[in-house]
C-alpha cells in the first residue's frame, strides 16, 4: 500500500493552491517528512554527472524552499523556478485546478515567484544538494517581448554561480504573448543574445554552466523543425520537452476542461512522448530532457525509449506521491 494513498485524500481536500503551499512550507521546515529514495545509475550529459536519469520539473518549487526535501527523495536533478529578475503575484486566483478523473491538472499561474534575489538567497543557505541543480528562468509579464533578451540576462547573471544548469522558458501558455519567442527571428535573437552572455560568463568565472530550452507541445511538425534547426543553431547545449499543452479536448467533459492555462498530466502523456521521439529523430546528439504525464515507471520508459537522455516529473507527484519517485528510481536500477 502507498502510503500517500491516505494523505491524498485529505490534501484533495483543500484548494490545490493551499494544498501545494502547505506542502511545500512543511517539507522547508521538514525535510525529513520526505521519504529517502535512492536509486539509478549516473549519467554524463552536457559535460555534468546527473547522479541518475530522474529529476523534478520546474514549477513545483519555484522559490527553492523544499530542495533538501526533494534531495532526500532520491532525484538525480531538480529543476527550480520558474523565477523572474522581479517578484509577481501571477494570474488572479483561482489558477490551479485538479481533474482528477483524468489524473490532470490545469494550471495558469502566471510565473508567480518571490524573484531572483530571494531564490539565490535561499540556494545560498541550503545545504548543496546530491542531486544537481537546475533553475528555470523566465521574463517578467509586464517586459515585452522585445526586451525579453534582458530579463533573461538577468536570470543568467543572477544565477550563474548558483546552477549546475539553466533552463530558459520560452513555452509556458500562461504569460501573454511568452509562446511568441518560439519562432522566427524573435527565438534567434534571443537565443543569440543569451549564447553570448553565457560565453561572457563563462570566460569572467571560468566555469561554464549549460543552458536547455523548454519547448511547448502544441507545435506542428514544421513550427517544431524550425524551432529544434534555430536551437541547435544557436548552440544551445540540450531541450526539455515539453510543457504544458493548451489542447484540452482529451479533458473537455469535466467540469474543469474548459479552464484557461496549460494541462499536464496523464492527457499530455502520449503528445510529449511523440515529440520527443520527432526532436531525437531531428537532433541525434542533442541532449533530451522529457517531461509531461509521467505518471508511472512505464511512461519514464517509454520518454527513455523515445530517445530522452533524463526525464522528469510533476503532476505525477501530486497524484501518486513520492511512491511514483521510489518505482521510477527502483525500474532504473533493473535497466
Amino acid at each position: 500500500m502507498n502510503p500517500y494513498d491516505y494523505l491524498r485524500p485529505l490534501l484533495f481536500r483543500l484548494d490545490p493552491e493551499r494544498a501545494h503551499n502547505r506542502t511545500l512550507a512543511l517539507l522547508a521546515r521538514m525535510p525529513v517528512f520526505m521519504p529517502r529514495g535512492t536509486g539509478g545509475k549516473p549519467v554524463e550529459l552536457m559535460g555534468l554527472t546527473f547522479p541518475n536519469r530522474l529529476g523534478l520539473a520546474a514549477g513545483l518549487d519555484k522559490n527553492g524552499v523544499a530542495v533538501s526535501a526533494f534531495d532526500r527523495a532520491g532525484f538525480g536533478f531538480i529543476e527550480v523556478g520558474t523565477v523572474t529578475p522581479r517578484p509577481q503575484p501571477g494570474n488572479p486566483r483561482p489558477r490551479l485546478f485538479r481533474l482528477p478523473e483524468f489524473d490532470a491538472i490545469i494550471n495558469r499561474m502566471g510565473f508567480n515567484n518571490l524573484g531572483i534575489d530571494a531564490l539565490t538567497a535561499r540556494l545560498a543557505a541550503t545545504p548543496k544538494p546530491r542531486a544537481l541543480l537546475g533553475i528555470n528562468l523566465g521574463k517578467n509579464k509586464d517586459t515585452p517581448n522585445e526586451a525579453a533578451l534582458d530579463d533573461y540576462r538577468v536570470g543568467l547573471q543572477k544565477a550563474w554561480a548558483h546552477a549546475d544548469y539553466l533552463a530558459i522558458n520560452i513555452s509556458s501558455p500562461n504569460t501573454a504573448g511568452l509562446r511568441d519567442l518560439q519562432h522566427g527571428a524573435a527565438l534567434r535573437d534571443l537565443l543569440a543574445g543569451i549564447k553570448a552572455e553565457q560565453q561572457r560568463l563563462a570566460d569572467e568565472t571560468a566555469r561554464r554552466v549549460p543552458i536547455v530550452v523548454k519547448i511547448a507541445p502544441d507545435l506542428d511538425d514544421v513550427a517544431l523543425h524550425a524551432t529544434l534547426d534555430t536551437i541547435a543553431e544557436a548552440g544551445m547545449d540540450g531541450i526539455i520537452a515539453t510543457n504544458t499543452t493548451l489542447d484540452k479536448s482529451a479533458v473537455a467533459s469535466h467540469r474543469y476542461g474548459g479552464e484557461q492555462g496549460g494541462l499536464s498530466g496523464a492527457p499530455l502523456t502520449a503528445a510529449s512522448t511523440a515529440i520527443v521521439k520527432k526532436i531525437r529523430a531531428h537532433l541525434p546528439q542533442m541532449a533530451l530532457i522529457a517531461a509531461g504525464g509521467v505518471m508511472r515507471a512505464a511512461d519514464m520508459q517509454a520518454k527513455l525509449d523515445a530517445g530522452a537522455d533524463l526525464v522528469q516529473i510533476y503532476s505525477g507527484l501530486i497524484y501518486h506521491g513520492p511512491q511514483l519517485v521510489r518505482d521510477c528510481l527502483r525500474h532504473l536500477d533493473q535497466v
